[in-house]
């Protein structure tokens, strides 16, 4: 069973996020409500998010502020941020948007296919970088446990297990490489396109990773790719 992405809608506004709900329910992923900067700050603390939308004219704690403290913090400052805002605003509060750590600034009232296609990229960005995560988990076990072929590991044979983890990252690399030519245009999101290439590297070396646990690869310790 494939676990679905969580989205965090922020907006001091129920009839918004009620808009937002309806707009975002063909993506057939988890959509969790926050009704303020300070509520979406707690929702963080436990979850983990594909892609936030964030309003920015919120009383108390404002968009950007709630995006400040997004960043500031180790576990949330990787989530991209999309912020939606009424304001008639000119490229003076647009930058402010981006040096919040925005990928995005979107207008109200906004076209629901534009931003629904938007956000269904960053949400399957974070569904391969899930994958990629469990393949390293699985082969972390194999380096950690340094069976030789035909040693079980975990209840599998180590070949099989190498074998295993090589046809499942095959699959992740297949359908990274046919979102990178989703991407590939001039439209593209540069947000999205940098988040792309930095799954394409990670994917790299975590195949070279498990090309050296191959029987006769001679390649001694292989080394992880890093998970961040």
């Amino acid at each position: 069973m494939v676990q679905k992405a969580k989205i965090l809608l922020v907006d001091d506004r129920p009839e918004n996020l009620l808009a937002l709900e309806a707009i975002l329910s063909a993506l057939d992923q988890t959509l969790v409500r926050a009704s303020s900067g300070e509520e979406a700050l707690k929702a963080l603390l436990t979850d983990d998010f594909a892609v936030i939308l964030l309003d920015v004219q919120m009383p108390g704690m404002d968009g950007f502020e709630t995006a400040a403290h997004i960043k500031r913090r180790e576990r949330t400052r990787d989530i991209p941020i999309i912020f939606l805002t009424a304001i008639n605003h000119g490229p003076h509060h647009t930058f402010r948007g981006y040096a919040a750590g925005a990928v995005d600034y979107i207008s109200k009232p906004f076209d629901p296919w534009v931003l629904r296609a938007k956000v269904s990229v960053f949400v399957e960005l974070y569904m391969k970088n899930c994958q990629l995560r469990e393949q390293a988990a699985l082969l972390r076990l194999q380096l950690e446990g340094g069976a030789p072929a035909g040693v079980t590991v975990g209840g599998k044979e180590s070949a099989g297990l190498l074998a295993e983890l090589s046809a499942r990252l095959a699959a992740v690399e297949e359908q990274a490489e046919a979102l990178s030519k989703q991407l590939d245009d001039e439209s593209a999101d540069a947000a999205a396109v940098a988040t792309a290439a930095h799954l394409e590297r990670k994917l790299t070396g975590l195949r070279r990773a498990l090309d050296a646990l191959e029987p006769g690869a001679g390649g001694g310790a292989a080394t992880l790719p890093s998970q961040s």
